[in-house]
């Protein structure tokens, strides 16, 4: 169910097509330019170069897709309408595996989540593409939010959540974030090392409350002032990924931007994240047009 407010200069269905074409050529240009680089000398015409995907995601709730049918993996909430597996179908993937798991931390990546592996146990010596979605569980993101909810409801006109949140003078939420720039940055190192050749993107959040600021308390039971707090919140959390990317050799997906308009509060059809369970996705996670979304960021990524 495509959103209204989507551009009609092209059906979505093409304008991806297209897209995934382009993308599809342009990372094969450049695994192909990568081996021509690393070899002793020049290969001969009648050999092309190898230009297989094998493609490995990597992330959380916002990556595996709860709630979005179809439901693959019910321990992790995984969906095959997620906007990995989008991308794999769009790359023509020669292999794909897709680790993303509900309720991820970074410490999730190298060492088990419950019964679920190590993420990072999925990456291989001669993997070429890897996606990582990480960061929000660092925060406890479900817990604010929740925390926040239940404030509103004592002081719908203020600010409460915020207030419980910087009561001492510092933002705990800020330092949180702050505090998880290092694992992030851990991470990619640690992606580097198990698959030197792989292009990675680290995948940022879309946007869960209205960009300029404006609330919907017949929506969602946030107090007024604690719409712009945590939309506040979920940008400082994507500037620090971007920062965390570059340095480490990753390219940053902005996937906030293009979601500006499809936020929580917008009716269904035009939303990309769902303000409660329903049954186009989990509470306060994209749904299949928000992962449609986020996989074309991604693959606007790989032409660049």
């Amino acid at each position: 169910m495509p959103p209204s407010s989507r551009p009609a200069t092209a059906p979505p269905g093409r304008r991806a097509a297209r897209r995934a074409v382009t993308a599809a050529a342009a990372f094969a240009a450049l695994i192909g330019a990568t081996t021509a680089a690393s070899a002793t000398g020049p290969a001969p015409a009648a050999e092309p170069a190898i230009t297989e995907v094998r493609y490995v995601a990597l992330g959380d709730s916002f990556s595996s897709g709860p709630g979005v049918p179809e439901q693959t993996d019910p321990v992790c909430g995984r969906s095959s309408a997620n906007y990995a597996t989008l991308v794999a179908r769009a790359v023509h993937a020669a292999s794909f595996t897709d680790v993303t798991c509900a309720g991820a931390e970074t410490s999730h990546m190298t060492g088990p989540q419950d019964a679920v592996p190590p993420q990072l146990d999925a990456l291989r010596p001669d993997t070429t593409l890897v996606t990582l979605g990480i960061g929000g569980n660092d925060l406890d993101l479900p817990g604010v939010i929740t925390r926040c909810v239940l404030l509103g409801y004592l002081a719908p006109q203020g600010a409460p959540c915020k207030w419980s949140y910087t009561l001492l003078g510092a933002d705990e939420i800020a330092s949180r974030i702050d505090a998880t720039a290092p694992r992030v940055a851990a991470v990619l190192d640690e992606i580097r090392v198990r698959s030197p050749h792989a292009r990675v993107l680290v995948v940022g959040y879309p946007a869960i409350f209205p960009d300029d600021g404006t609330a919907c308390r017949a929506t969602v039971a946030l107090a007024e002032g604690d719409f712009p707090w945590l939309r506040d919140k979920a940008k400082h959390l994507n500037a620090m990924l971007a920062a965390q990317a570059a340095p480490n050799d990753a390219t940053y997906v902005d996937a906030y931007s293009p979601s500006v308009g499809h936020e929580v509060c917008r009716p269904a059809g035009v939303r990309w994240i769902e303000p409660e369970d329903t049954a186009a996705a989990a509470g306060f996670h994209p749904n299949a047009d928000g992962h449609r979304s986020t996989a074309d960021a991604v693959l606007a990524a790989l032409t660049r």
